[in-house]
Formats: structure tokens, C-alpha cells, sequence
């Protein structure tokens, strides 16, 4: 008897297990996925109209891939980009205007030890100019890179994180490229925030066509200033 009813009990066990789920139950599954739209900041003038170019990736990236956090990373990588691309455009354009250490500094040679004069690089291009560099020169790049990005990763409104057990950096989150750092007191708005992206963008696209034409003649179908 004993046997009969546990194998009673075992077979409707199993069989609930095909039972479809009530109505209520997929209304908070499906809630539970919805996410609301992010806002795309760093619309592009097209035709006199904001556009969000790559809309529909930014849309999956923040909320089919990831989340609201995931949109501050990216905007935060492409910041960070871009400042990176504006500096290298001036430093591009001037090596090729003249205005290189040679006729700045009153030191002659970047490496005595290796006989590397400020002359000679300003003599080549940008590009070879930077294979010429000895490895301390690089060496010096490399530290001053790390010091600003762990200092990103370290610190929140300018002041260092204490009592966290995960860099803020590494928090989700926590990356806006916002560095703290204003000696200038610059009144930071909207408007200044979108210049600077913009700005950033095309200094991604000015450098990478400058790099382009220098290392491959003919790569580039515009002429360009140098």
C-alpha cells in the first residue's frame, strides 16, 4: 500500500512539472525583463536635426546586452578616445608645422647615451619619428598614461575612495571620464560636455586619416593639408 501511494505521489510530481504557468507568473517575467530606453547623449547635427548615429546598437547594447551602466562605459571609452585622438591631432599638426622641440628647447639631444637629437626627429615624419624613440622615451608615455587612468579608477569627485573593497573604476558605474580636474574653474555644462565629444570625434577621424596617409601613400583620396 505504502509502495502504491508514493508511486502515486511521484507520478504527480512529474506531471506537474508539464503544467503550463499562470497568467500572473509570465506578466512578471516579462516585467521583469522590460527595460526603459537610455538616453543617447551626443547627438550629431544632421541636416539641422540631433541624430543619434548607431542608435539601434546603442539601444542593444544598453538594454538587450547590458544596462543604463553599460551606456556610461561606452560614453566614458569614447570620451576617453577623444581626448586621446585631440591631443595626438596637435601634436600631428604641429611636428608638421615646425613647432618641434628643436626650435623650443634649449637642449640639443632627446637621448645623449643614444644620439638621438631633437633635429633629426623633427626631420622625419610623425610616424617615424615615433619608431625612433627609444624604449625609456615610451617607457615615460606608459607611466604617465597609467598614473592618469589609475588615478580615474581610484578616485570619486576629485578625492581618493576609502573603505572600498573594489576600485570605484572597476564599480558598475563608474566610469564617466569625469577626472576632477578643473584648475580653471570652468563652468562645466550640457552644452560644453557635447562640444567636447564632438570635437573628440573628429579628432578620431582627423588623426586616423593622417596616420593613414603618412604610412600609405595614396590611402587617403582627399588631399590634405601636409
Amino acid at each position: 500500500m505504502k509502495l502504491a501511494t508514493f508511486s502515486l505521489l511521484s507520478l504527480l510530481a512529474s506531471a506537474s512539472a508539464f503544467v503550463a504557468p499562470n497568467a500572473a507568473s509570465k506578466t512578471v517575467a516579462l516585467n521583469a525583463e522590460a527595460k526603459e530606453k537610455v538616453p543617447c547623449f551626443g547627438a550629431t547635427p544632421l541636416i539641422g536635426e540631433p541624430t543619434f548615429l548607431g542608435e539601434t546598437y546603442w539601444d542593444k547594447l544598453t538594454m538587450e546586452y547590458g544596462s543604463a551602466e553599460t551606456g556610461k562605459f561606452i560614453r566614458a571609452a569614447e570620451l576617453k578616445h577623444g581626448r586621446s585622438a585631440m591631443l595626438a591631432t596637435v601634436g600631428f599638426a604641429f611636428h608638421k608645422l615646425g613647432i618641434t622641440l628643436n626650435n623650443i628647447s634649449p637642449h640639443e639631444y632627446l637621448s645623449v647615451t643614444q644620439n638621438i637629437k631633437f633635429a633629426d626627429l623633427a626631420a622625419m615624419t610623425p610616424l617615424d619619428a615615433m619608431k625612433s624613440l627609444p624604449v625609456e622615451s615610451l617607457t615615460q608615455m606608459f607611466v604617465a598614461i597609467a598614473a592618469v587612468e589609475i588615478y580615474e579608477l581610484t578616485h570619486v569627485d576629485g578625492k581618493i575612495a576609502e573603505g572600498e573593497r573594489v576600485a570605484p573604476g572597476l564599480q558598475a558605474g563608474g566610469l564617466t571620464g569625469d577626472l576632477g580636474w578643473n584648475p580653471l574653474n570652468i563652468q562645466v555644462t550640457e552644452r560644453r560636455k557635447l562640444v567636447e565629444l564632438q570635437n573628440g570625434r573628429a579628432a578620431m577621424f582627423a588623426i586616423c586619416a593622417w596616420v593613414a596617409a603618412d604610412a600609405v601613400p595614396g590611402s587617403v583620396p582627399l588631399t590634405l593639408p601636409w
